[in-house]
C-alpha cells in the first residue's frame, strides 16, 4: 500500500516548510526511519523520515520549493504498484517564487541565474546568495560541515554572468518569514514602553578578571547579564510572565533566551533554570547553543519555552537599543556596549566602565514602577557582583 510523504510539523511553530535536499532520489529503496530530505523550518534544517518500506516513487516538491505542513511532497510505494489518483496529484505550488517586478520601460530582463546541480550542499541562504550574484555553486569549495557550501563561501565569489535589471528579489528564509510574523504579532498588537537604566561595571570588571584567571573556560560580560537576570528575576516574579490572552502566567522557573544572530535571520536559544546554574555553567551552555543555533542544529526544546529574553549587540559597537519583545513574553533586556566614560564619582571626574541596559516591558503585564524595580535589581546586582551569592 502506499505511503504518502507529507511535510511534517518539525518544530512546534512550524506552518510550512522548505525543502533544501532530496536525500534519497525517486526509485531509491527506502526503510521506515530512513532520512528522506532536509526540511529547513522557521529555526532549524530537521530531517523529514520515511513513514513506510518500499520504493520512493515520486517527488512532488522540489528541491528549494515551499509546502505547508501537511501537503503531500512525496510518494513511496512498491516498485510496480499502482498509484492510482496519486500518481496524478499536481506538485504543491511554489508558495516562495518571487512576486513578479513592475516592467520599466527599455529595461532587459534579468538574467537566468546559472543552472546549479541539485546534489551539490548548500546552506539556503547561500543558494540564495548564489542566484542573487549569479554564481554556480557547481564551482564554489564548501567549507561548511561535510563540505557544505555556506554563506561566507559565496559571499566573496564572483558571479559566472553578469546581472542585468535594477534589483535582484530574494526569496524570504524560513526563519526570516517567521521574524517578519513574530514581529507583526509584537510591535503592533503589545503595548510596548522602554526603560533605560546605566550600570557602573568596574566591579564586574574586576570579578571577571579574577574568576577568567582561575581556568580555561572563559566567561563575558554576556554571561554576567545573563545570571544577574536570572537572579533579579527570582525577586520580581512579575516580569518572569507570559501574556496568555485572558490570564497572565507567572512562572516560577527562570528560562533565560538569548539572542543569537544566525546567517539569515536570529533565533534565542534558551538557557533553562539560569538562576540556579553557576556563571561557568551558564557560559559553557551559551557557547554550546550557539554554535547548533549557527549550524541550525537546535533541537525545538532548545529555543522554546522562555520566560525572558536577553538580546546584546554592545559587541558591535552599539551603546543603547530598544528590542522587541518575544511573544508571549512580557519583557526583553537590551545590552549595549561597556564603555569608558567620564563620570562624576565623590565629586570628582573619573573614566569609569559603564553599560546601558533598556527594558522593553508588556505593559498589559508589567506596570511602569515593576519594571523601574526590576532594572533597579538587574543594575545593583551588576555594580556589585557579591549581591549574586547572598
Amino acid at each position: 500500500m502506499a505511503t504518502k510523504v507529507l511535510m511534517e510539523a518539525l518544530s512546534p511553530t512550524m506552518e510550512e516548510g522548505r525543502i533544501t535536499s532530496w536525500l534519497k532520489q525517486e526509485g531509491a529503496a527506502v526503510s521506515v526511519g530512513d532520512v528522506l530530505a532536509e526540511v529547513e523550518t522557521d529555526k532549524a534544517v530537521m530531517e523529514l523520515q520515511a513513514r513506510g518500506d518500499g520504493v520512493l516513487r515520486k517527488i512532488l516538491v522540489a528541491e528549494g520549493k515551499t509546502a505547508d505542513v501537511g501537503s503531500l511532497v512525496a510518494i513511496i510505494a512498491g516498485k510496480d504498484e499502482d498509484l492510482g489518483d496519486l500518481a496524478g496529484t499536481p506538485p504543491a505550488a511554489p508558495k516562495d517564487a518571487p512576486t513578479p517586478s513592475p516592467s520599466v520601460p527599455a529595461a532587459a530582463a534579468p538574467a537566468a541565474p546559472p543552472a546549479t546541480s541539485d546534489r551539490v550542499k548548500a546552506s539556503p541562504l547561500a543558494r540564495r546568495i548564489a542566484g542573487e550574484k549569479q554564481i554556480d555553486l557547481a564551482q564554489v569549495a564548501g567549507s561548511g560541515p561535510s563540505g557544505r557550501i555556506i554563506k561566507r563561501d559565496v559571499e566573496g565569489a564572483g558571479p559566472a554572468t553578469a546581472a542585468s535589471g535594477g534589483w535582484n528579489d530574494v526569496p524570504l528564509s524560513q526563519v526570516r518569514k517567521t521574524i517578519a510574523k513574530r514581529l507583526s504579532q509584537s510591535i503592533g498588537p503589545i503595548p510596548h514602553f522602554f526603560l533605560t537604566a546605566e550600570a557602573d561595571m568596574e566591579r564586574a570588571a574586576e570579578a571577571r578578571a579574577a574568576l577568567n584567571a582561575q581556568g580555561d573556560a572563559k566567561i563575558s560580560f554576556n554571561d554576567i547579564i545573563l545570571k544577574v537576570v536570572a537572579t533579579a528575576l527570582t525577586q520580581h516574579t512579575a516580569c518572569n510572565a507570559w501574556w496568555q490572552d485572558d490570564h497572565i502566567r507567572y512562572f516560577r522557573e527562570v528560562h533565560i533566551g538569548v539572542a543569537v544572530a544566525i546567517e539569515d535571520g536570529l533565533i534565542t536559544p534558551v538557557i533553562r533554570h539560569a538562576d540556579r546554574k553557576s556563571l561557568r555553567a551558564i557560559a559553557a551552555e551559551v557557547r554550546a547553543l550557539a554554535d547548533r543555533a549557527r549550524a541550525k542544529k537546535l533541537k525545538p526544546e532548545e529555543y522554546t519555552g522562555a520566560t525572558f529574553s536577553v538580546s546584546n549587540l554592545g559587541m558591535f559597537g552599539i551603546d543603547e537599543f530598544t528590542a522587541v519583545i518575544n511573544p508571549p513574553e512580557a519583557g526583553i533586556l537590551a545590552v549595549g556596549a561597556l564603555t569608558e566614560r567620564p563620570v562624576v564619582v565623590d565629586g570628582q571626574v573619573a573614566v569609569r566602565k559603564r553599560l546601558r541596559v533598556t527594558m522593553s516591558c508588556d505593559h498589559r503585564v508589567i506596570d511602569g514602577a515593576t519594571g523601574a524595580q526590576f532594572l533597579q535589581t538587574v543594575v545593583r546586582m551588576l555594580e556589585n557582583p557579591l549581591a549574586l551569592v547572598w
